[in-house]
């Protein structure tokens, strides 16, 4: 029987038609993940708006600070690389609560970190276990949900993201102003560990790849990974797509408040309406891509957030209204790319390689953004007056990066549809 084929990502029309119910498990599932995602992204996120607060507490500069930022990514990238080779053998819970147990610890190293010095310490141990969670959650999600409904169930989790600046980012702004930056990672230790609770009492096992036994070693596991043609090119997709994300979100806070003239009081307010906004749009973008396809989503998002980087990486000092319409419409663009183009790179990887996969993916995601946040430390300086100088031409490398992602997903999309002929 032949069935028809949807180009834009390979599914066919019967099942891009077809609207799968989820269980109450499942449903528990998902916004278990987008929770404990949430603790993650935040961890991550915080860092970027604390800038205007740490850089002068620590007495650096751009590049200590953008050292700091790269940190968590750079030792997150090694442990990725390093988890892929065991990450299909053991029950994905269980490697989920180890990393998980071990970023807490991090995050606790960071709220005690009194320099420069000890907090880049403590960013490396939270990279090392923080940076391999994002992959687990995404190989449960692929274990536990068919390929039609991924684009929902990624769109949901996603939302963390603007959970984090609707809730976290403006909150542990707020403790940072009214007390001081450590007691907001203090706070963040205090959500994890209920969902490390959680996880522990109510999720159960995801052991089915288990049951296909795998007889090559981790080193073999992992370099049949790395090999693969199909795979390499998805990681070099990811390592396009993050480049701009860690070009700009370093010197977000300090862009914001000493370039565009937004008072530090008001970087919270900022924050809070575009993740606002941007709560509800994950969904949404997260059904689009299963209704009309991932492919042409992410074409979408890919000219949605060139248009809006530019305009964000060009502009002067302008109300606050403003900023907030701009960042709103460019963090559109970015979910419009990450939602799809996640839910599409998981139908790559066949079962017994998940783990691998999403953790060498995640790795890549990590090494890249550390080396982009570096080059966006050298390319960036601080006038005497404290502006920004040449944040601009950030904004051109964001273009041709997401221009060249859009090319390989091309190919990325043919792939899959072959593969689910």
């Amino acid at each position: 029987m032949t069935t028809d084929l949807n180009a834009s990502d390979g599914s066919t029309v019967a099942e891009e038609k077809t609207r799968l119910k989820f269980s109450s498990y499942q449903k528990f599932v998902v916004a278990l993940l987008a929770f404990l995602q949430f603790s993650i992204i935040l961890d991550f996120m915080i860092i970027s708006p604390l800038g205007a607060i740490i850089m002068p507490d620590l007495e650096i500069g751009p590049q200590r600070f953008a050292e700091i930022v790269s940190a968590y990514a750079f030792s997150a990238g090694i442990s990725g690389i390093v988890a892929a080779g065991f990450a299909d053998r053991f029950d994905r819970k269980r490697f989920l609560l180890f990393f998980y147990c071990g970023f807490i610890i991090g995050t606790a190293l960071c709220a005690l970190a009194p320099s420069y010095h000890l907090l880049l310490l403590a960013r490396i141990v939270t990279g090392l276990f923080g940076g391999v969670i994002g992959s687990v959650v995404l190989a449960i999600a692929t274990d536990l949900f068919p390929f039609q409904m991924r684009g929902r169930v990624l769109g949901v989790v996603q939302t963390a993201f603007s959970a984090s600046q609707v809730l976290g980012i403006p909150v542990g702004l707020y403790i940072a102003n009214l007390w001081n930056w450590h007691i907001t990672f203090v706070a963040i230790v205090l959500i994890a560990v209920p969902v490390f609770l959680i996880i522990v009492g109510y999720m159960r096992p995801v052991s089915g790849h288990l049951a296909l036994k795998q007889s090559d070693s981790p080193w073999r596991h992992l370099t049949g990974t790395i090999a693969a043609p199909s795979y390499a090119m998805a990681f070099a997709t990811t390592a396009f797509l993050v480049t701009g994300g860690y070009m700009l979100m370093p010197f977000g806070s300090v862009y914001t408040v000493n370039n565009l003239g937004i008072q530090l009081t008001d970087l919270p307010t900022v924050y809070l309406a575009s993740g606002a906004f941007t709560i509800f749009t994950g969904p949404l973008v997260g059904r689009a891509s299963d209704a009309f396809g991932k492919f042409r989503t992410f074409i979408f998002g890919c000219f949605l957030s060139i248009v809006m980087v530019l305009v964000y990486t060009h502009l002067g000092r302008v109300s606050l209204i403003t900023v907030i319409v701009v960042t709103v419409l460019m963090f559109v663009g970015i979910f419009s790319r990450m939602i799809p183009s996640q839910a599409l790179m998981s139908a790559i990887p066949e079962i017994t390689k998940r783990g691998s996969f999403n953790a060498v993916n995640a790795s890549v995601q990590q090494i890249s953004g550390g080396i982009a946040s570096i080059i966006a430390g050298v390319i960036v300086a601080q006038s005497p007056g404290g502006d920004l100088q040449n944040f601009d031409r950030l904004g051109y490398i964001v273009v041709a990066t997401t221009l060249v992602s859009l090319g390989l997903m091309y190919f990325i999309q043919r792939t899959v549809a072959e593969t689910r002929r």
